[in-house]
C-alpha cells in the first residue's frame, strides 16, 4: 500500500503531509521560539470560539481525558456537587473521573440514542439546591449523538450553576461561541476537529471564575490554574511539553484558516457524513440514530445480523483495503463506528464505503438495501 491507511475514527485522525513535516523538527522547551509557537496557539485557539474577552486557555500535556480531570479538579470546590448528564460511554467515564477525584457526583441518565434534556437539566436543578456545577459532552461520540450545548448553557446560567462542557469531538467543527454561550470551562485536544496529532488537550477556563480555581486541585501536574499563572508569566510549560505536538498543531490551525476556519471544516464533515450515510445505506447497513440526533463527527451502524458477521475479521478485512473503522461502544445492540472527520473528504469517504462492501461480499454477507 503506497499511502498511510485512512483513520475513520473519532481520533487519532488522518493528518496532512504539511502537518506530518511540522514534526520533522526539534525545539527546545524553554525557547523563545517554541514560547512564540505556544502563545500563537494559544491566541488562535481563543479566537476560533470568540473568546477573548471571557476566557483563558490553558493548554495540558496527555490526552483529552487528562484535561476533561484537569477541568473539574480546577474549577469545582472539593465541596462541590456536579451533576453530569448522561447519555454515552463518555459521559459515564466523566462521572467516574469526577468521583475519584472526591468530588460529590450526581448522573442524570438519558437514552444513548437521544440528546440530552435542558428541560430536564432545568427541573433537576429546580428540585436539588446543593448541585454547584454540570458537565455536557457537546457531541458523545459513543452512539455521535449531538447534544445541546446553548439550550443547557442556558438553563445553567438562569440557575446560577457552573458548566463543564466536554467539547473534544466538536471543537473547530461545531459551532461554539463564547460571546453568546456561558461555559466555566471547555475542554478540547490537539488529535481531533483541529486535525492535528495527539498528545495535548487545552482548557478554556472563564475569567470570572479563575481567580478562585487557586488552590482547588489536588494534583501538581494537573492544575490548570497554576499552569496558566506560569504561562503568563513566563512564557513557558511548568513541565516538559509535547513540543513535536504543539507545533503540529500550530500548522494544523494554520491550515484550517486557510480552509476557511469552523464553516468550512463543518461543511466538509457533513459533506463526509453524507456520503458514507447514503452509501452505506445503499449496501444495507443502517446507522443507529435518527438523522435529527446524528452529528456529522462519528456514525454509528448497526452489525450485520449474519452468523459470518464478526467484528474482528470485518476490521482486519477492512484495515487491508486500506481503512481503519472503529469497534462499537454501545451496550444495548452490536454497531461499529465510522468516523467522519480528519484530513479526508468525499472521495475517501465513498473508497471506505467500497472497501466495505468489499468485505461484506468476501464474508458472503449481502449487500442489498433493507
Amino acid at each position: 500500500m503506497d499511502r498511510d491507511r485512512i483513520l475513520l475514527t473519532p481520533g487519532p485522525l488522518t493528518t496532512t503531509l504539511r502537518t506530518k513535516l511540522a514534526m520533522l523538527h526539534d525545539w527546545g522547551s524553554w525557547d523563545g521560539d517554541f514560547n512564540a509557537v505556544t502563545a500563537s496557539v494559544r491566541r488562535r485557539l481563543l479566537d476560533i470560539v470568540h473568546g477573548h474577552d471571557t476566557h483563558v486557555v490553558v493548554p495540558l500535556q496527555g490526552s483529552g481525558t487528562f484535561s476533561v480531570e484537569a477541568a473539574v479538579a480546577t474549577v469545582v470546590p472539593r465541596d462541590g456537587h456536579v451533576l453530569v448528564l448522561d447519555n454515552g460511554a463518555y459521559c459515564k467515564r466523566a462521572a467516574k473521573l469526577t468521583e475519584m477525584m472526591g468530588r460529590r457526583c450526581s448522573v442524570m441518565s438519558f437514552p444513548e440514542d437521544e440528546p440530552v434534556s435542558a428541560a430536564a437539566l432545568d427541573a433537576r436543578l429546580k428540585a436539588v439546591g446543593s448541585i454547584t456545577h454540570v458537565i455536557l459532552i457537546h457531541c458523545e461520540t459513543g452512539a455521535g449523538v449531538l447534544n445541546p450545548l446553548e439550550e443547557v448553557a442556558a438553563v445553567c446560567e438562569r440557575h446560577g450553576k457552573g458548566l463543564i462542557v466536554d467539547a473534544m469531538s466538536s471543537f473547530a467543527a461545531l459551532p461554539i461561541d463564547a460571546r453568546r454561550v456561558r461555559f466555566d470551562a471547555l475542554v478540547a485536544a490537539s488529535g481531533k476537529c483541529l486535525e492535528g496529532v495527539p498528545g495535548m488537550g487545552f482548557v478554556f477556563i472563564r475569567k470570572a471564575v479563575l481567580d478562585g480555581c487557586a488552590g482547588r486541585s489536588q494534583s501538581l501536574a494537573m492544575d490548570l490554574h497554576d499552569q496558566h499563572v506560569y504561562m503568563e508569566k513566563t512564557g513557558q510549560w511548568r513541565f516538559t511539553p509535547p513540543t513535536h505536538v504543539v507545533v503540529a498543531l500550530a500548522e494544523a490551525i494554520t491550515q484550517f484558516e486557510e480552509e476557511g476556519g469552523q464553516p468550512a471544516r463543518l461543511a466538509r464533515y457533513e459533506d463526509n457524513c453524507r456520503t458514507l450515510v447514503d452509501g452505506m445505506q445503499a449496501i444495507g447497513l443502517k446507522p443507529f440514530l435518527a438523522p435529527r440526533h446524528q452529528a456529522p463527527i462519528i456514525v454509528t451502524f448497526h452489525a450485520p445480523e449474519h452468523p459470518a458477521y464478526d467484528f474482528r475479521r470485518f476490521y482486519a478485512a477492512a484495515k487491508q483495503r486500506g481503512f481503519m473503522l472503529y469497534p462499537g461502544k454501545l451496550t444495548t445492540v452490536e454497531t461499529f463506528r465510522v468516523g467522519c472527520i480528519g484530513a479526508i473528504g468525499r472521495l475517501e469517504m465513498q473508497q471506505a464505503v467500497n472497501a466495505v462492501a468489499d468485505t461484506l461480499r468476501e464474508f458472503g454477507i449481502p449487500t442489498t438495501p433493507r
